[in-house]
């Protein structure tokens, strides 16, 4: 038999390290497998750490973690082709500690998260492919790696592993997830001078800004892009749900092109060298796609159980949250010397009753109503963009003959009725 520990977890993204940390720092002893060369090597997102999750971990962590810029701007651009309407919040609140949120670069967080977790205890395996978990008369007892005997066995395993987790789906946690549960998203870094990038986006010290984008960057996709100020450089991507790219035969990066060459957001990249290029995949399908996430001896957390709300584009917190509430849940039924299923369920009714899952279950059928009906960004976007555009220009007319026109553009009392109706479903999805 091969080594023995109490628990294993496979991926060393915020989720699985947050559990590693919080059972390791109880004693529990621990490994955790990232396949890796390091921890964040292979991990993509956008760019945005909360802090209240990640505090929960680790008290006070940004006085000493490989942070970028605390977020004191948050800009959401409703975009046309030749037009945006943008609103935005700019909190000096978010200046000060505890700060709301921050820029980081996944490459250097994840380093430093999980060497985090080794200093409480953890084991950490880099360069590792987890090949197949080990099931002994029907429970998980350990994983097989590609390394030379490299059977490894404990009492619970954790799957970390992304949001298509082939050991889950080995499992018969669930079937291949279908083009229109997932995302695939594509990200830049661009370097740029830090004062440059203070200039350019009224920024001070360490401050920083972030940009959602709605409407033209993803070509009637559903989808958004984004925009986010680090130190020294710009993360700038686009994500489109898989299905649409499919049906429209566009190409991911091809929508990055044209956001980076929009000419109302070319400027905010003008005079920048590519440093990186990522593509990763984003679980889009919410409440209704989450996979099981409990058996004996087994349990699943982060992308892997589709933890992201899609339309608030939350995930790092989401699985942070999950990797602590299971480790809580794994510390538990180590007390009582038992890691069956009815014991390790607990998992998924905490997650359920958290944040996680109330805002999963909130969004629940938002994703996909959105998608059926494209022309709320086809249409409705260009719209308010032309009305916004045709009232602000200053030209000898009067006000009350501009909203004549506006309101006689907007078509038939038939047409004003569906869109009435559009309005109507969207608040209920959203409510």
């Amino acid at each position: 038999m091969g080594e023995k520990f109490d628990v294993i977890i496979v991926g060393a993204g915020p989720a699985g390290t947050a559990c590693a940390y919080t059972l390791a720092k109880s004693g529990v002893s621990v490994l955790l497998v990232e396949r890796g060369e390091y921890p964040g090597s292979k991990n993509v997102m956008g760019g945005v750490l909360y802090r209240k999750m990640m505090e929960d971990v680790i008290p006070e962590f940004y006085k000493e973690a490989p942070i970028e810029r605390q977020i004191v701007e948050q800009r959401f651009m409703m975009l046309d082709e030749q037009s945006a309407v943008t609103f935005s919040y700019k909190g000096m609140e978010w200046d000060q500690e505890p700060f709301n949120n921050f820029t980081v670069l996944r490459a250097k967080f994840d380093q430093w998260f999980a060497n985090k977790a080794v200093e409480q205890g953890a084991v950490l395996v880099n360069e590792t492919v987890v090949e197949s978990c080990i099931v002994e008369d029907g429970k998980v007892v350990g994983i097989r790696t590609d390394r030379p005997d490299g059977e490894v066995y404990a009492d619970v395993v954790v799957l970390a592993d992304g949001v298509n987790s082939l050991l889950a789906k080995s499992l018969g946690f669930h079937k291949e997830f279908r083009p229109d549960e997932v995302a695939l998203a594509v990200m830049e870094v661009l370097k740029l001078d830090k004062k440059i990038i203070e200039d350019r986006f009224s920024l001070e010290g360490n401050q920083g800004c972030t940009f959602e984008i709605f409407g033209d960057s993803t070509k009637g996709i559903l989808g958004t892009a984004w925009l986010y100020t680090n130190k020294s450089s710009i993360n700038i991507g686009v994500g489109a749900m898989l299905s649409g790219l499919i049906k429209h035969k566009i190409k991911p990066y091809q929508l990055l092109d044209y956001v980076k060459n929009h000419p109302i957001l070319r400027k905010y990249i003008q005079g920048v060298e590519q440093q990186e290029y990522l593509a990763h995949l984003i679980p889009e399908g919410g409440f209704h796609s989450m996979p099981q996430i409990v058996g004996d001896g087994v349990l699943v957390v982060g992308d892997a159980a589709q933890l992201v709300n899609a339309i608030h584009r939350e995930g790092s917190n989401m699985a942070m949250t999950s990797g602590v509430l299971a480790a809580e849940t794994i510390m538990a039924a180590k007390e009582r010397e038992d890691y069956s299923t009815a014991t390790l369920d607990s998992y998924r009714v905490n997650l359920l009753n958290s944040f996680v899952g109330k805002d999963l279950k909130k969004y629940k059928d938002a994703t996909h109503h959105f998608e059926k009906f494209p022309h709320y960004f086809e249409k409705y976007i260009p719209m308010m963009n032309k009305a916004a555009g045709q009232m602000l220009t200053i030209d000898g007319t009067p006000k009350k003959d501009k909203q004549k026109k506006i309101w006689k553009e907007m078509g038939t009392a038939g047409q004003k009725f569906s869109m009435a109706k559009d309005a109507i479903k969207a608040w209920r999805v959203m409510k």
